[in-house]
Order: structure tokens, then C-alpha cells, then sequence
């Protein structure tokens, strides 16, 4: 299992700083296997919207406001490493779809993502933001619900066992040295 959490760029953030933090972070998701469960998760400062025309395969239809220059980035990168962006999956009430409200207020957006390997969608059961959490923070905590079955690692080859030499317990000196020995270490 992988886990990536990271902050990404502002949206009003310079092209130049958007590109170097979404190269790294390709970098860094080219490094996990793909045959692992890949989460990718944190404040990325994207608003994916509603509109999910062209990119059914990566989200839902459940977002929130419109589409930010960060999203298309966001997006791309989602679809280029088959990464499903889990709060547009699932159809919750507006409060329990903002990530984040303004100072004022006012403006609730959603621009938290937590999202899983497209292989392992299925495991996924719930992304919602949990909004009485206490993290002196304008964002909400972002929880989802996994359902994942472990599978025991089998090794390759049979661990050899421990044996113990008993037969210097059959000597009667041996015995009691090591009897001696015992009561002494405790």
C-alpha cells in the first residue's frame, strides 16, 4: 500500500510552480508498483466540479461548483495514472462535500481529494468531510471508508526452525549449571 499526501500550488500560483509540483508528483507515482494499492491524497487546491464530460473514468458526477485551471491539471494527472478522485463518487448533501470554507464564510469549496488506484475503486465505500473536527484549520477533515481484504504474504521457501540441543540436559551437571544460570539471570 502507498500513500501520497501533498499541498499543491494556489491556483493563482505561477505556471512554472503548478508544472514542477505536478512533475514531482508523477515522479513520485511512477515510483509505487502499480500492482499496489496507490492512495493519493491532500490539499490540492482543485475544484473538479459537476461537469464530468470526457472524464467519467476518474470521477463522478458528485462534485461541487465549477471547474478551476488547477482541476485540468489535477484531472490529467488523475488520468494518466488511473487514480479515481473519490468525493465525486458518491452523492452526499452539499456541507458534506466542501473541504474548505472561506474566512468570511461565504465560499465553500472542494478542493481536498483523497483518490485510490482505478483497480481498486471497488474497495472504496464513502469519501466525505467530516466538518466537527477541531484542526484550527479553514479545511475540513476529509475521511474515506476502505473495505480492503489482506492477503497472507507466503515466502518462498520454509523458514528453517530453531532446535534446541536437549542433550546437555540429560547430563545431571549440565542441568544443574544451567538451572544455576536461569536463577541467577532473574
Amino acid at each position: 500500500m502507498n500513500i501520497i499526501q501533498c499541498c499543491a500550488p494556489i491556483n493563482d500560483s505561477n505556471d512554472d510552480i503548478k508544472d514542477q509540483f505536478y512533475e514531482r508528483l508523477q515522479s513520485v507515482i511512477e515510483k509505487c508498483p502499480r500492482k499496489d494499492l496507490t492512495i493519493l491524497m491532500g490539499d490540492l487546491n482543485a475544484k473538479v466540479g459537476i461537469d464530468n464530460t470526457g472524464s467519467e473514468d476518474i470521477m463522478g458526477r458528485h462534485g461541487l461548483r465549477q471547474r478551476n485551471e488547477n482541476a485540468e491539471r489535477f484531472a490529467n494527472l488523475c488520468a494518466f495514472n488511473k487514480l479515481v478522485i473519490g468525493g465525486t463518487i458518491f452523492p452526499h448533501k452539499r456541507i458534506h462535500k466542501a473541504t474548505r470554507i472561506s474566512p468570511d464564510h461565504t465560499t465553500e469549496n472542494q478542493i481536498d481529494h483523497i483518490c485510490i488506484n482505478k483497480k481498486f475503486r471497488r474497495t472504496m465505500e464513502d469519501v466525505r468531510t467530516r466538518r466537527g473536527a477541531d484542526v484550527a484549520s479553514d479545511h475540513h477533515l476529509v475521511v474515506a471508508n476502505l473495505k480492503l481484504k489482506l492477503k497472507k504474504n507466503w515466502t518462498s521457501g520454509q523458514t528453517a526452525l530453531q532446535r534446541f540441543n536437549t542433550a546437555f540436559l540429560r547430563d545431571t551437571d549440565k542441568l544443574n549449571e544451567f538451572k544455576i544460570a536461569l536463577n541467577n539471570r532473574f
